[in-house]
């Protein structure tokens, strides 16, 4: 959303995120448009006996792609996603003009910490002395340390739910909430429209306003009228694909990425909204998630389909259908993404609801 805002008001914005869900390229992109092919294998080849002297990650390898080719295209300003972290992620060798933490919860916690103060610190890696940050979500357990670390770093910190709140969203025929954004108690961006329809974006959307001001009080220039313009069509301007993406009708499919604790309440809320006769659900993890957490999340009323992604890390399928027959989810398991979905929609009449997700690898393989 900021990258749309910010290509929007004029600037050649670098947009930087992971992972890619079909082609690579995905992550690293320049007012929407891809990095071109020849850019990423110049690179490589380039810089292939420093990689061999160095071992440096596959996402190392990649920031400093990115971080090359914004340099070389002469960006105006850059988003940059965070891969893992904060603290220790190799994005953070960057001084930003601006930090922005979303919401902590529970992922990755074998490199991150198994409590959200110890994430938060971890995340907090990001704020940078005099520079100011945005918190999306005031939670009790974090709040403290971003507090900390803004104190003894002399960064201003803004809490973006104690400056807007969504009064009411509503969603439009061709699928785009329309926003009800609120400031103390007067509305200041009235029927604010997204064309991304996942609930969590009411959070989101808050913290993308706060940003917004935030840049503004170091001399960027943005409307509001581009702020309406750019978040209408936030997919066409950045390419973003797999959130509370719907992929057609009768039955309704939709796929969503979400795969963390917070990232699943959000959808179980969301699908709960949804008008249907039956729900059938296609899910497939990876084996490092807090997988148990999450099954005991999902309905017991839908039909599942289980299934794995095609890369190595995929939970196998008939080991996800017995570690969710314990929990009361019941179905059959497909060893590939596309018979899961075939099979789901044999089993669906018009007025069905079918649901992919539980990994991005997994939404990869359907947009």
């Amino acid at each position: 959303m900021l990258a749309a805002i910010l290509q929007i008001a004029g600037y050649k914005t670098g947009l930087f995120t992971s992972p890619h869900l079909k082609d690579f390229r995905e992550r690293i992109k320049v007012n929407g448009q891809m990095i071109s092919k020849e850019e990423v294998i110049n690179f490589i080849e380039n810089n292939k006996l420093v990689f061999e002297e160095m071992h440096p990650s596959f996402f190392e390898m990649t920031s400093a792609l990115a971080f090359y080719y914004f340099k070389n295209a002469e960006v105006d300003v850059a988003v940059i996603e965070v891969g893992m972290g904060g603290r220790l992620d190799s994005t953070n060798v960057i001084n930003p003009v601006l930090s922005v933490i979303t919401n902590i919860s529970f992922d990755h916690t074998e490199f991150l910490g198994d409590t959200l103060a110890k994430i938060a610190a971890e995340k907090a890696g990001i704020i940078k002395e005099n520079t100011p940050v945005v918190i999306g979500r005031y939670q009790p357990e974090t709040w403290p340390v971003f507090s900390d670390f803004s104190d003894r770093l002399n960064s201003p910190v803004n809490l973006a739910e104690k400056r807007y709140s969504v009064g009411y969203s509503l969603f439009t025929n061709d699928g785009k909430q329309v926003f009800q954004v609120v400031s103390d108690t007067s509305v200041v961006f009235p029927n604010l429209k997204l064309d991304l329809a996942g609930f969590y974006q009411r959070e989101n959307i808050c913290t993308v306003l706060a940003s917004v001001d935030e840049l503004r009080k170091q001399g960027f220039q943005i409307s509001n009228s581009n702020i309406y313009e750019a978040l209408e069509q936030v997919t066409t301007l950045t390419g973003l694909q797999g959130r509370w993406q719907t992929l057609s009708n009768n039955p309704l499919i939709v796929c969503d990425t979400g795969h963390n604790p917070d990232g699943i309440t959000w959808l179980m809320k969301q699908i709960k909204s949804v008008p249907f006769n039956r729900l059938h659900m296609i899910i497939g993890f990876v084996k490092d998630k807090d997988v148990s957490s999450i099954l005991q999340m999902l309905p017991k009323t839908a039909t599942y389909y289980f299934t794995n992604a095609t890369i190595p890390r995929a939970l196998e399928a008939n080991k996800l259908a017995t570690m969710a027959g314990e929990y009361g989810l019941q179905g059959s398991f497909y060893f590939n993404v596309k018979q899961a979905l075939e099979a789901a929609k044999a089993n669906a009449s018009a007025n069905d609801f079918i649901f992919v997700g539980g990994s991005t690898f997994i939404v990869a393989e359907v947009v």
